[in-house]
């Protein structure tokens, strides 16, 4: 494998999709070559978050006040809790979920 020269999609640049890309993109099963420069992709990303609620300019996610289901505690979740649905502290959602020490959510998917 050797770099390519490939051209943005979005403003007509240049650009070298390099050999250790290449590989990483085979490793991760990408078909695709990128189509966008790494600047065009970096301000698409940014323009459209990053899926966790977090811009890649570090804005922060919308957070709801509530009260924990299980401890009555005060909290913040990063969703409008609805009537009848438990909403879980951090340290309860990890006791509904099983003790998982897995991070992520705030409410049992039950």
């Amino acid at each position: 494998m050797a770099d390519k020269t490939l051209t943005c999609r979005d403003c007509g640049a240049s650009f070298v999709f390099t050999e250790s890309e290449q590989d990483f993109y085979a490793q991760k099963g990408f078909t695709n070559e990128p189509s966008r420069c790494p600047e065009c992709r970096a301000a698409r990303k940014a323009a459209r978050g990053d899926g966790y609620g977090r811009s890649s300019s570090g804005g922060q996610r919308e957070m709801f006040p509530a009260t924990c289901s299980r401890c009555g505690k005060q909290t913040q979740v990063p969703f409008q809790p609805t009537t009848g649905k438990p909403v879980y502290c951090s340290d309860c959602f990890q006791i509904e979920r099983g003790g998982s020490s897995r991070g992520g959510g705030y409410r049992s998917r039950r």
